[in-house]
């Protein structure tokens, strides 16, 4: 039988509906699409999609349980190696990682391989019966601050080896940027909120409203008994522009407005955070959350909402189904424009009027791409006498995070870069002794699987470390 071209379509909700609910947009393969799309693969004997893994799932071999009906073996596969499945195959860049060096995509397109992977996680969530067995205890506390996806996945990559895992996270709700950062219609909450509840099924402690650093420290942990720390403590530290107007009323940083929205519930009819809702928005940048704060602020009500981004198309670094989404969406993507002030409202006459001090637009300059720069990306450069005003109320700054210092504000010896990540060697070990760190504490924000990955690879040196105390 011929091989199809084409990787299968994602079923998913009509743009005109989903741009005003939060309900998931992918909906999902059926049984019969997911075993078609598993016989494109082509099991080769190189297994190249692999190396394209940051967690090394074996691919081809999940794939194959597909094709014949095996589910749940299929599970089993992607489990040794990932412990957020269902949350992978949602939210990872195949398109860059493994299916960029799938071998079928050389002549036709990749097989959708984070497809099947959602699909066989969402299988095991409604069909399984099996219960998680936690098992037996080896003696050993292992401390991981931070709930986001590099924690708990060597929170679970620890506890399947018996250690004793504590994980402290400084919100209400475990999951870190899965549950603050990411849009319901992209990942449920629902979802993460399974997840982590097979990790306590394993033995993991969760404790939640603790912030490490000032509730405890890294020292007063070692103190209580473990061994060894994980910090996994993620990039919350909003960055801005610097530009006139960036205090008026009205602008936030994406990861307050996505907070406020997604874990907070202020799109609820009488929230108790307060949110825009209506009105006209400009979200700055380009990159994932910039698409996953645009599309919230349109479900809230936005009557317009605008993508502001200083380069073209071909360098916005979000995922491109995401793009496509926002785009069908009715998302104006602003192109080739740089803002360079926010302006506001004032009426010296009334001092009290209630509008004073709030968003009334922003002010862009239009950019052309020059040279590249140090990472290869042709550098915007600003065309003289080109400035206009977008007429918005309300102003969103997506244009990135750092790690939050805390930590290393309070723990002595604790080396960190010029950006404030913590520097790590190839084990996730920092400068103290048994204190590792992996994920955007380290790197800054990058992608849900490449924290994963930096938490399988502390996991695995905590492990070497501890076994030798025996």
């Amino acid at each position: 039988m011929p091989i199809n071209p084409k990787k299968h379509e994602m079923p998913t909700q009509a743009p005109e509906v989903r741009a005003h609910n939060f309900k998931e947009v992918a909906l999902g393969y059926d049984m019969q699409t997911a075993v078609d799309e598993a016989k494109r693969c082509l099991n080769c004997k190189t297994r190249p999609c692999v190396q394209g893994c940051p967690v090394n799932i074996s691919i081809p071999e999940f794939i194959s349980h597909i094709k014949n009906e095996d589910f749940e073996g299929a599970y089993d596969v992607i489990t040794k190696s990932s412990s957020l499945p269902a949350v992978c195959g949602r939210v990872c860049p195949q398109e860059s990682q493994c299916e960029s060096k799938c071998t079928l995509g050389v002549k036709f397109e990749p097989v959708g391989i984070g497809r099947l992977e959602r699909f066989v996680a969402d299988w095991h969530n409604a069909n399984s019966k099996a219960e998680v067995v936690a098992p037996e205890p080896n003696g050993h506390k292992v401390a991981v601050v931070g709930s986001g996806p590099s924690g708990l996945t060597c929170a679970g990559d620890l506890a399947k080896k018996g250690y004793k895992v504590a994980v402290f996270e400084a919100l209400h709700t475990a999951g870190g940027v899965l549950v603050y950062g990411i849009p319901e219609f992209r990942l449920p909450k629902s979802i993460v909120a399974k997840e982590v509840e097979g990790l306590k099924a394993l033995g993991v402690d969760i404790d939640t409203n603790v912030v490490i650093g000032k509730t405890l420290t890294i020292d007063e942990l070692f103190e209580r008994g473990y061994e060894a720390v994980f910090v996994g403590s993620g990039a919350g530290l909003p960055n801005f522009m610097n530009i006139p107007g960036e205090a008026l009323k009205g602008v936030y940083s994406a990861n307050e407005f996505l907070t406020r929205s997604n874990l907070m519930k202020a799109y609820l009819d009488d929230p108790d955070t307060p949110i825009m809702k209506g009105g006209k928005v400009a979200v700055v940048g380009g990159g994932n959350v910039a698409m996953d704060a645009a599309r919230t602020a349109l479900r809230l009500g936005a009557e317009h909402v605008y993508i502001v981004y200083r380069r073209s198309l071909q360098e916005l670094p979000a995922r491109k189904e995401e793009v496509e989404h926002a785009m069908e969406e009715g998302i104006d993507f602003q192109l080739l424009n740089n803002p360079v002030e926010i302006l506001g409202y004032n009426n010296p006459e009334n001092p009290r009027d209630p509008k004073n001090g709030c968003v009334t637009g922003i002010k862009c300059i239009k950019m052309q791409l020059g040279e590249p720069d140090a990472k290869g990306r042709r550098r915007p450069i600003p065309i003289e006498g080109s400035e206009f005003v977008l007429d918005v109320d309300t102003v969103i700054m997506a244009i990135g995070t750092s790690p939050n210092p805390l930590i290393k504000n309070t723990t002595k010896g604790l080396e960190v870069n010029a950006h404030g990540g913590i520097i790590v060697n190839e084990d996730g070990l920092t400068s103290r002794e048994a204190v590792y760190a992996g994920g955007d504490a380290v790197t800054g924000a990058a992608t849900v699987i490449s924290a994963m990955g930096a938490g399988k690879v502390a996991a695995k040196a905590i492990d070497e470390f501890l076994s030798k105390k025996n």
